[in-house]
């Protein structure tokens, strides 16, 4: 562990496996019964609050154990969400970095994990990030709604170079790891399948919104000295009608407190 977080720290990004593909198909079908039952799931926010799979990976302690050497011993698990690129959809994400618009404090006390449930490569549309982008903090942010680009108000960075760019082609059970100012972007989805990541976000329990305690997080590792984050509940089983309820109330509340943007990357 102690390479990937001197790699995570140098470079803003690492990627490993951390369940196995057959677990991974696995989790995939849970997904497609949630839509059947649910309807679209790609972006809504707080998924494992509702259903169990999500729940399931975020936890895993393979997952957390690199979680744990990147931000420490304490983990709260705040955010998860299905992003998914159908086949053939013409949709990019453009060069951007996600602190823009999470509205946390303390950029070091967060770190954004990308599981893919199907095979994640560069003709699906697999993220590039630029390495190391992530010690220059905030760069400006232009908004231009005038392509397919899928940020809110065609949010971008216009400074960067391509030719500097790192794909991160990933297998089923395979996550990327990144900082919240690795600056990254993804293209479209030109292959014949789905390109179906889980995107989950952690923190430090010292980390908190801008917006004080009207967020929400479940304490997956540790302990919680600070109590900055109301408490989400996890789901005892799938599409419990009162999960379900609460679920949208929150995805609502998440989507409310973003700083100017929602992305899908």
């Amino acid at each position: 562990m102690n390479d990937l977080a001197d790699t995570y720290r140098r470079d803003g990004v690492i990627s490993v496996r951390v369940v196995s593909e057959a677990d991974a198909v696995r989790h995939r079908a849970a997904l497609e019964r949630g839509e059947e039952q649910l309807g679209a799931l790609h972006y809504i926010d707080k998924v494992h609050t509702v259903m169990t799979s999500p729940f399931e990976l975020a936890t895993h302690p393979a997952v957390l154990d690199v979680v744990e050497s990147l931000i420490g011993p304490d983990i709260l698990l705040y955010n998860s969400t299905y992003i998914i690129k159908e086949p053939g959809s013409d949709a990019f994400v453009a060069w951007h970095q996600d602190l823009t618009y999470w509205g946390l404090e303390d950029p070091e006390a967060q770190v954004s994990m990308w599981l893919a449930l199907s095979p994640v490569t560069v003709e699906s549309g697999c993220m590039s990030m630029i390495l190391g982008s992530h010690t220059s903090g905030a760069v400006v942010h232009v908004k231009d709604a005038t392509d397919a680009n899928v940020l809110l108000m065609g949010q971008r960075i216009e400074s960067v170079d391509p030719s500097d760019a790192i794909p991160y082609p990933l297998a089923p059970g395979e996550a990327s790891f990144h900082h919240g100012w690795t600056v990254h972007a993804s293209a479209p989805n030109t292959s014949t399948d789905r390109r179906i990541g889980l995107n989950v976000q952690y923190l430090a329990p010292r980390s908190r919104h801008v917006d004080g305690d009207s967020r929400t997080a479940v304490l997956v590792r540790g302990t919680d000295a600070y109590g900055h984050f109301g408490v989400d509940v996890p789901p005892e089983s799938d599409f419990e009608p009162q999960a379900v309820s609460r679920w949208r109330a929150l995805d609502a509340a998440m989507k409310a407190g973003f700083r100017g943007d929602h992305t899908s990357t």
